[in-house]
């Protein structure tokens, strides 16, 4: 079973690709019209809480505004790395700090998980046609036993480096894109 956490722009339609696979895929997100709106889109269940919708799951992928959001739906009260199953995935498409994903990948390891921190780019049209590019930091056999599932939404997956690295190739390439602009 597959949690995403995170409606917005992006999330919304990432896993609306998940569910167009026919994956088995929970959702939560904090504001609760969207995903009641979601799970009426897709019929598929809306959860409460970063927990419910993360219990039992294998991978859990979470895609946020802010590092205070992501480290809250994984390591807070309801969150989701207390319940996932034991050998599991959490998977970051939120664009934060290298330092949280670290600290996740610490904090994932200590409960018997995986943690991968994969910033996407290719903005809301490539989230629709399932066209993102991810730079990857975390170890590379959880990056391959995820990467079919990555795969419904993401063209081109570059794995970068240990965890935190993810975040760091992000912010290089969103360096390059403002000095263009």
């Amino acid at each position: 079973m597959i949690a995403f956490l995170g409606l917005g722009t992006m999330g919304y339609l990432m896993a609306g690709r998940l569910a167009g696979a026919g994956l088995d895929i929970k959702v939560y997100n904090r504001s609760p019209d969207k995903a009641k709106r979601w799970s009426q889109e897709y019929g598929l269940t809306a959860s409460t809480t970063a927990a419910e919708a993360s219990k039992d799951a294998s991978v859990v992928i979470s895609c946020l505004s802010d590092d205070e959001a992501v480290k809250s739906v994984a390591t807070g009260n309801d969150g989701a790395f207390s319940v996932m199953a034991k050998g599991g995935v959490f998977i970051d498409h939120s664009t934060g700090s290298a330092n949280l994903a670290r600290e996740l990948a610490a904090s994932a390891s200590q409960y018997g998980l995986h943690f991968l921190d994969a910033p996407v780019t290719g903005g809301k049209p490539g989230a629709a046609k399932g066209t993102l590019t991810t730079m990857i930091g975390g170890e590379q056999a959880a990056l391959e036993s995820v990467r079919p599932i990555i795969a419904h939404y993401v063209k081109t997956i570059f794995h970068v480096g240990p965890s935190g690295a993810g975040q760091v190739v992000k912010m290089a390439n969103q360096i390059c894109i403002g000095g263009i602009v």
